[in-house]
């Protein structure tokens, strides 16, 4: 992605800004104060933050669903009976319960009711099943579960391998009047009898206790469980809530985002909850059903990223279209191109793009309503010169990092420090692999992002792309690992190679995949192909594009030659005489690739 020189932020655009840095000046400070919590014994987190917002607002909406609307002293009540009963159960501070839900009301009331407890909730990946749930229950050692109806299948897939007994698998109905299954307890009506006051449990959380785990990609092929504590939600939910959209009691955000990551756990859901506001939720993003959504819940503030937008900018134009109550947007991956053809079409005045990792120690907001642009950070951080082989940072002879110019692309590292501590993985080895120690100066830490960004002028910052072993595609993370893993797998497959390419008018990176057959090209069976990597992978981090290779090309240390693969893409006219093969759209196999069907391809004709 290019800079255009209309993205530069100059003291004329900063100068336009006065008024509103004048008004945002008192929230800000209000903010940082309530952001950083430093005593040790001062209760805060999720829960005594849903406390604070029902003494503020008990009658409001908290939860809206559907035909469902949930006041928020509805569930608090109902977290705290749940949080009562998890305590009676033997659930303690500090255990790990693994939650299995997909989006709806019950799975924030459960989450909500582990954070009272001082328990930690695992948010598994919805999408998951097989080897890759085991290994995402495996990483945090839960002392419980909670699987939705929805999810029980794939569950008892893999029940003979988790080793929890049956009482500690609770279950949550997906329709009323339901019993639950074999082998559950139904979690709603074993704690419908407990109190419902707030537990003292609540009070006795503090800022280095973990919240949540949430899972990344890993390098070796499977996920991370990274670690989410109740100081990080304080500064999330202050700093979006409070300091970038200004949240109040009559203010309703829209998500359609997974809740098992963190833009919609911890930034939407935490700025409604920092106003005391209303979170409206879909099980499912539908963008013939996403105006009609906003309309219907009178939403005023959006969850995003970049494709959801890029889906709704696609629906035909509606005389409707600016017909609703929005007026700010908050999420992440919102590509310059389709900036302000969203905005303007909309009529969305505030669109806060932020930058941040559920694994890093940094985040970066647009307060002040730049256009492309993340925004800027209070941490310190600084853009270095890196490989573009090996995505590595590149060290001068004195063995310290070079930061770029300005304007220039560079790899994100965010300085560790008591303001800004690095909470890391569940395993201390993975998280020393994302430190870099003596960048600038003699015994400094910093968190390597495995991201470029740009500074734009005036300590802002674009995303430029993301570097190493994950692509973004569909807003989820991809690890090229697994998928070649998967891919090695196949009887018919010796080697794989997978990346991500783009494709115009789409967000992110689609997959890819070069690969050899163990045989020939004439036994491989794409259609059986295709079916096998949707038995073993989530649908997004299914390949769209395989490239067949007689021969890998590597480097001299026997590294895969990665950049050429992702720039040749599946462009025919590149490849030489190595067939590239695509899967289109609502088909069942993958077909051969020319020259008119790519040009098709980036021109728009197929709707990936």
């Amino acid at each position: 992605m290019s800079r255009r020189p209309s993205d530069a932020i100059t003291w004329g655009m900063m100068l336009r800004k006065l008024p509103t840095i004048a008004r945002a000046v008192p929230r800000i400070v209000k903010g940082m104060k309530l952001a950083n919590v430093q005593d040790p014994t001062q209760p805060c987190g999720l829960g005594w933050c849903f406390e604070q917002a029902t003494q503020r607002n008990p009658q409001g909406p908290a939860l809206l669903c559907g035909d469902t609307v949930l006041s928020y002293a509805q569930v608090n009540e109902q977290a705290n009976r749940i949080a009562r009963y998890l305590l009676t159960q033997g659930v303690a501070k500090g255990d790990c319960v693994a939650i299995f839900i997909e989006n709806r009301p019950q799975l924030l009331v459960t989450v909500l009711a582990v954070a009272k407890v001082g328990a930690v909730s695992a948010m598994i990946n919805t999408a998951q099943t097989g080897d890759a749930l085991v290994h995402s229950l495996a990483l945090v050692t839960p002392v419980a579960v909670v699987v939705g109806d929805e999810r029980v299948a794939a569950f008892d897939d893999v029940r003979a391998r988790i080793g929890l007994s049956h009482g500690r698998t609770w279950w949550v109905a997906d329709q009323e009047n339901v019993p639950a299954p074999s082998g559950f307890v139904d979690l709603m009506r074993a704690s419908e009898q407990y109190p419902g006051d707030n537990p003292a449990s609540s009070q006795h959380v503090f800022f280095d206790d973990p919240c949540f785990y949430l899972y990344t990609s890993g390098t070796t092929g499977l996920p991370k469980a990274g670690v989410f504590r109740h100081g990080r939600w304080m500064r999330t939910s202050t700093s979006f809530g409070l300091i970038a959209l200004d949240m109040q009691p009559e203010d309703i955000v829209y998500c359609t985002l997974p809740l098992y990551h963190a833009t919609g756990l911890c930034v939407c859901w935490g700025a409604a909850i920092c106003g005391a506001s209303g979170f409206a939720m879909r099980r499912k993003f539908s963008a013939s059903q996403f105006w009609s959504d906003v309309r219907r819940y009178q939403a005023t503030t959006l969850g995003y990223v970049g494709e959801l937008c890029r889906y709704l900018v696609d629906q035909p134009a509606s005389a409707s279209d600016r017909e609703h109550r929005v007026t700010k947007m908050i999420g992440n991956g919102l590509r310059p191109g389709a900036w302000a053809a969203f905005k303007t079409r909309f009529g969305v005045d505030h669109i806060c793009e932020l930058y941040a990792a559920s694994d890093g120690n940094i985040g970066f907001t647009n307060i002040l309503n730049f256009d492309n642009t993340v925004g800027f950070s209070l941490m310190a951080w600084a853009l270095v010169r890196y490989d573009h082989d090996s995505g590595a940072p590149l060290r001068n002879l004195q063995g310290r990092m070079q930061k770029v110019p300005r304007g220039e692309p560079g790899l994100l590292l965010a300085r560790i420090d008591d303001k800004a501590p690095l909470d890391g993985y569940t395993d201390p080895t993975k998280t020393e692999k994302i430190i870099y120690r003596d960048v600038f100066v003699p015994g400094d830490r910093y968190f390597n992002t495995g991201d470029l960004l740009r500074n734009i002028g005036f300590g802002h910052g674009q995303f430029v792309d993301r570097l190493g072993d994950t692509y973004r595609w569909k807003g989820e993370n991809v690890s090229t690992t697994e998928v070649e893993n998967v891919l090695l797998q196949h009887p018919q497959i010796a080697e794989a190679v997978a990346y991500g390419v783009e494709i115009n008018g789409t967000n992110g990176r689609a997959g890819m995949a070069a690969i050899t057959p163990a045989e020939s090209l004439a036994t491989l069976d794409f259609s059986e192909l295709l079916r096998f990597l949707q038995c073993k992978l989530p649908a997004y981090a299914v390949p769209l594009f395989l490239r067949i290779k007689v021969k890998m090309d590597t480097t001299g240390t026997f590294k895969y030659q990665k950049t050429r693969l992702k720039a040749e893409a599946f462009d025919p006219c590149l490849t030489g005489d190595e067939p590239i093969y695509a899967w289109l759209p609502d088909s069942s196999t993958y077909v051969r690739v020319d020259r008119q069907l790519s040009t098709g391809i980036q021109g728009g004709q197929y709707r990936y």
